[in-house]
């Protein structure tokens, strides 16, 4: 090159950066100050404080959360302050790209980051008018401004600043794919305003809390209206101000038509049409709203209630959609009148903890208060498992060991409590082991053992099975007699310790969070278990429960499948559980109403819920392993027991009036079989028939018991 070239370039570049300099203070209102501030001089300064781009920290943008369940159907979205759900360059019709720039940066395609005409075209008319009418920054400055942290005061540092970097941007993405990927940026993070307290930020917030449709469907006076709005969000809001959004979007569309992106025509056709905005709750809007709250109480143990409204995560969940319309179903099946009681259900994988299902009965806008993981309700004798397990973990062998099955009332000289127990039919058998006391619900056996192993045993047992709610070790804690109550959440943990083998697992809720940066944390769907009991152990406990539901107080549970289970039910009916599983699931199920003193009248363990527990894991088992449960790995040892009220039997005589009065209603019924009554007329014999062949067995009903409704 020769040297009047390289003087004529040299000249050329001092020109435009004087131009530079002055169309960046003139959009300031400075351009008298040129002189003083050094020209060439200061515009090489402040430039050369610019840190490199690979330096900056990009600014958190904020996003809108979304969650999502097992088969990646999006339940919902996590409301916080930015409403934002970054989408790719095809989800962006062309039609707002050209609104964009046409009305922000008609020179987009032609500079490299900073237009110096565009900039001087502002000034003139800034300083014509004597006042900021307009500015000078490119798309590509505007999205420095937008994607990294720094000062947001509106200085000439920070335009000089951002030009700077705004070369930088353009050459680290060159070309018209850089130009497309800037322009693809600048729509995902430019704010298009607040409506509802919440701020819409990217073209497909916008879209949705503008127009209640995506990105992809916006129609041209759509993309019109919205490139208006990120000038003055508040001034053109639609929803505030519809004579002044209106004359916004005509002007995007005159400044299209004017640069050839549309035609006159088209322009005019647009100008015509209404702005077609409406409210909507397309963000408010969630599925399975329980399980939703859990979901997002989870977020906020394992990272904080900032971070969590902050958004910008995906949340991929546990839960079966599928089965959570079975847990509905079976509930209103079971309980199908708006004066029937409420009712929860819990099932999850018993290897994993995975939660499949978690429903209420209710409706969620009336009550948020979430049955199922809050509800902290009197378990009745689902808690006798508690002190069969304390007594198996003693090597008690409950087929054995035996007690007298028959009123109690006498205080226990080790705890000094007061007695006063007898079993909710009133009747009686005798000599009974454990593990028939167990199918009958034998409240006066189990309240025996209880005080052999010891109400602090007890407790200790439940708390290591997955029991979190407070426990104080008072004997009546073995028959189901909480202070404060159990969440069927908690019951179904805690029956999974004996399903799965002895293992103590962590309910899942969320499989993996994906965070916007892309980093990926799977620490809240890690198995997280704790060997409490010998495969041996919970597998005596396994017989007893399977006897329950083939003969005892849960018949209505019986499946084609093996079954384990037991029924609960509450002094005055306030109360009725029944908790169960195969060895693919752990269900359990309470009813009841929300008032905890609200009677309901007859209503046992073994009546709703336990249909209600057969109605949903009919559904719940189809496709899924109907296997016998395992043989131990680890046999049952048993050890020799010397419980004292095993040993001498419980002290006393007590009488219960209800069984006295039991039996007389039961001898006159059978004494009423057998009066005389008139010998009938003979009838004809009948004429002898070839024989049938007998009907074919039919599956059990699922009726019968007569037992101890506990």
């Amino acid at each position: 090159m020769s040297l009047r070239s390289r003087k004529l370039r040299r000249r050329r570049s001092q020109a435009g950066a004087g131009r530079a300099i002055f169309a960046l203070l003139a959009v300031g209102g400075a351009a008298g100050f040129i002189a003083l501030l050094g020209g060439f001089g200061y515009l090489a300064s402040v430039a050369s404080s610019a840190p490199k781009l690979s330096q900056l920290k990009p600014s958190d943008q904020g996003a809108t959360s979304t969650v999502f369940a097992a088969d990646g159907t999006r339940l919902g979205f996590i409301q916080g302050d930015v409403l934002r759900t970054p989408v790719a360059e095809s989800a962006m019709p062309q039609s707002m790209r050209d609104a964009t720039v046409a009305i922000e940066d008609r020179r987009f395609f032609k500079h490299n980051g900073v237009d110096y005409e565009g900039v001087v075209r502002a000034a003139v008319k800034n300083v014509s008018s004597g006042s900021t009418v307009q500015g000078g920054s490119t798309l590509t400055m505007q999205l420095v401004r937008n994607l990294y942290k720094g000062n947001k005061e509106r200085t000439i540092n920070r335009k000089i600043r951002e030009a700077k970097l705004a070369g930088d941007l353009e050459s680290k993405h060159p070309g018209i794919e850089g130009k497309r990927w800037i322009i693809t940026e600048y729509l995902n993070n430019v704010p298009y305003g607040t409506v509802g307290g919440q701020t819409a930020v990217g073209v497909s917030s916008a879209a949705r809390v503008f127009f209640d449709k995506p990105a992809s469907k916006l129609t041209l006076s759509e993309s019109a209206l919205l490139a208006g709005l990120p000038q003055a969000p508040s001034q053109y809001n639609p929803f505030l101000a519809p004579q002044l959004a209106r004359a916004r979007r005509n002007q995007v569309l005159a400044q299209m038509a004017d640069q050839r992106y549309i035609t006159s025509d088209q322009a005019a056709r647009a100008k015509r049409e209404p702005l077609g905005v409406k409210h909507n709750t397309y963000y408010a809007q969630r599925r399975e709203e329980y399980f939703f709250d859990y979901v997002r109480a989870e977020l906020v143990k394992r990272y904080g209630a900032e971070r969590v409204r902050a958004g910008g995560m995906k949340v991929y969940t546990t839960v079966d959609l599928k089965l959570q319309q079975a847990a509905r179903d079976a509930i209103a099946g079971q309980l199908p009148y708006p004066t029937d009681p409420s009712a929860a259900l819990v099932s999850i994988d018993p290897q994993s903890g995975y939660i499949k299902a978690m429903a209420s009965s209710g409706a969620y806008a009336q009550s948020k208060f979430n049955l199922a993981s809050q509800g902290k309700r009197q378990p009745g004798s689902t808690f006798k498992v508690m002190v069969l397990m304390a007594a198996l973990r003693q090597g008690v062998d409950i087929n054995s060991t035996s007690y007298e099955s028959k009123p109690l009332k006498f205080v226990d000289e080790k705890t000094g409590t007061p007695i006063d127990v007898q079993t909710d039919d009133h009747s009686y058998a005798g000599p009974t082991t454990i593990f028939d006391a167990l199918v009958r619900s034998d409240n006066t056996v189990f309240q025996q053992l209880d005080l052999d192993i010891g109400p602090e045993e007890v407790r200790k047992t439940a708390y290591d099975m997955g029991i979190t709610s407070r426990l104080d070790a008072f004997p009546a804690e073995g028959l189901g007699g909480l202070t404060n109550g159990v969440s069927p959440l908690e019951m179904t943990r805690a029956y999974a310790t004996i399903n799965n083998g002895g293992w103590r697992v962590r309910p899942v809720a969320i499989k993996k969070v994906v965070f916007s940066d892309g980093r990926v944390d799977t620490s809240l769907g890690q198995r997280d278990r704790v060997k409490i009991f010998t495969d041996g152990q919970t597998s005596e406990a396994i017989k007893a429960m399977e006897a329950n539901v083939q003969g005892g107080t849960g018949t209505r549970a019986q499946l084609g499948c093996p079954v384990a289970g037991k029924t609960g039910t509450t002094n005055n009916f306030t109360d009725a559980w029944f908790d169960g599983f195969t060895t693919a699931l752990n269900t359990a199920v309470w009813v009841g109403y929300p008032t905890a003193t609200t009677s309901m009248a007859g209503m046992f363990g073994g009546m709703a819920p336990a249909g209600i527990w057969h109605d949903f894991m009919q559904v719940a088992m189809s496709g899924r392993a109907c296997d016998p449960f395992p043989e131990p790995t680890e046999p049952f040892v048993a050890k020799d027991f010397l419980g004292e009220y095993a040993t001498n039997g419980a002290p006393g005589d007590a009488v219960d009036p209800l069984a006295e009065d039991k039996n007389k209603k039961d001898k006159n019924k059978k004494d009423k079989k057998y009066e005389s009554k008139p010998n009938p007329a003979p009838k004809p014999t009948p004429k002898p028939e070839p024989p049938t062949p007998p009907d074919p067995p039919t599956p059990p009903d699922g009726g019968g018991g007569g037992v101890s409704p506990g």
